[in-house]
């Protein structure tokens, strides 16, 4: 196989979005007293000396700044120059449910996949039904679902779908295998009499 290019090791920017709880650092150029990391409170807003109150939540890193930069012109602040960085951002987590091995809220980054979040969740239970995966998500204030199959994507049927932060994802469970183990389980149990019965 030939070598990947640049581009290739390197995944489209996909916006990132500061939300509540998330910690951010606050640098404006020339201004030390006026640098901090804060958190976002759970209404989404950050409060900042001379500013006061400012809404973060909803904000890309350069929109925070850029807001932050407006509000301190205001208050007499020469040419500001602000800088954001999110240093821990809770809020941007995508939900692994069902039949993997360990559910929970993972992060989810910028190169984040399906597979790649069922990886995070170390990877499928026993009972998982790999043709029946579905994600959650709302647009547009509109809650939608789409079923992909796991197996199809590792071959290269189709392309492993994008995640974004708060998603839901659901592997379901595969009630042919669970009864197969229950009856794998029972047969001990059956064997003895089924072999009395033949033996006579």
């Amino acid at each position: 196989m030939p070598a990947p290019l640049r581009s290739d090791l390197t995944a489209p920017e996909r916006a990132s979005f500061v939300g509540p709880l998330d910690t951010i650092s606050v640098d404006v150029f020339n201004v030390p007293e006026m640098s901090r990391e804060v958190q976002v409170d759970a209404g989404g807003r950050i409060a900042m000396p001379l500013i006061g109150s400012i809404e973060a939540g909803g904000k890309t890193s350069a929109e925070l700044a850029s807001a932050i930069e407006g509000a301190l012109r205001q208050r007499y602040v020469r040419d500001p120059q602000v800088t954001v960085n999110i240093r821990n951002a809770v809020s941007q987590v995508v939900t692994v449910d069902g039949q993997v091995t360990e559910p929970g809220l993972y992060p989810v980054t910028n190169q984040m996949t399906l597979l790649r979040a069922v990886a995070s969740a170390k990877g499928l239970s026993e009972y998982a039904r790999q043709e029946d995966v579905v994600i959650l998500r709302t647009v547009d204030g509109r809650r939608m679902a789409g079923l992909y199959n796991l197996a199809a994507i590792r071959e290269g049927r189709y392309a492993d779908p994008a995640i974004y932060a708060n998603d839901v994802i659901v592997v379901g469970d595969s009630s042919q295998r669970r009864m197969f183990r229950d009856i794998v389980g029972l047969s001990p149990l059956l064997a003895a009499p089924l072999l009395a019965i033949l033996q006579k």
